[in-house]
């Protein structure tokens, strides 16, 4: 993501990206068998307003580093979602570890250099919100193939995009397309197929099978693999907030995931959220 971006405007990047998933697959590739308002609504709150939005909060002053730790609020809007519609319950431990991770997770903000404005932490609010309503869809649906599902959410989002694209960045994007370089294309090789198509249907079948406490924290971890990655591809240098953020959402993770189970403490925290009966 770091690199596609030097040649391609964000945008038009994520209009591609969705584009490269679904054409031709989904001229082979079966609709999958559940309601095509599920495929509209992950590409749409997924597609559209999630990456509108976060472009939108950038022009706002947001920085990249702000913006890409911000957007993993979606973990906890998921949770509190799943808790009140699905009237999931959130185990002692499991809340126990989502505030370690959170701890952990706060940190970074320490550690970017950039800033974000009040109206920018609106958009960027708004984006993880609408990233949580997608998740709450590919969590109710039971019973479809999620890689046939993703590849047909694909079909959304393009023309939307390139329709900002056209209006905020370019109007000439395909002379940006074809001068594009052979390391812009790996670049979106692997965000379309990989972070894309195989990360989102994974993503959907542990949403789909665990509850939202137990499988949305681990979100958190994207900041830190980021961070990682980047210092040994990149060679960008980690800092000493940052390791400790990173103990700390692994701590956090671990007990969410482990600590119940190996001492036998998965124990509701009391009655879970349930919305008010209407009559």
């Amino acid at each position: 993501m770091k690199t596609g971006p030097e040649e391609l405007p964000p945008i038009l990047l994520s209009a591609l990206r969705f584009l490269l998933v679904t054409i031709p697959a989904v001229f082979f590739i079966p609709f999958p068998k559940t309601s095509p308002w599920n495929l509209l609504g992950v590409g749409i709150f997924l597609g559209v307003f999630k990456f509108g939005l976060l472009f939108f909060a950038m022009n706002a002053n947001a920085s990249a580093g702000v913006s890409s730790l911000i957007f993993q609020v979606q973990a906890f809007f998921t949770i509190l979602l799943s808790a009140l519609l699905f009237k999931e319950a959130i185990e002692r431990f499991q809340l126990f570890g989502l505030c370690i991770a959170l701890a952990g997770f706060s940190l970074f903000l320490f550690s970017d250099e950039g800033s974000a404005t009040s109206f920018g932490l609106t958009l960027l609010l708004l984006a993880a919100f609408f990233w949580a309503l997608s998740n709450l869809i590919m969590k109710r649906i039971q019973g479809v193939n999620l890689l046939h599902f993703i590849i047909w959410v694909c079909l959304v989002p393009p023309i939307p995009l390139f329709v900002l694209s056209y209006f905020l960045e370019s109007q000439d994007p395909l002379t940006l397309i074809i001068s594009a370089n052979q390391k812009t294309w790996l670049s979106l090789a692997f965000v379309s197929y990989i972070s894309t198509l195989i990360a989102f249907a994974i993503w959907g079948r542990l949403l789909r099978s665990h509850p939202a406490a137990a499988a949305t924290p681990f979100a958190l971890l994207i900041p830190v693999v980021g961070i990682i990655t980047s210092c040994i591809i990149l060679d960008e240098k980690l800092q000493s907030i940052e390791i400790i953020g990173f103990a700390l959402i692994m701590a956090g993770l671990i007990c969410n995931s482990l600590y119940g189970r190996l001492l036998g403490l998965e124990k509701p925290l009391g009655k879970p959220f349930r919305l008010p009966k209407i009559e």
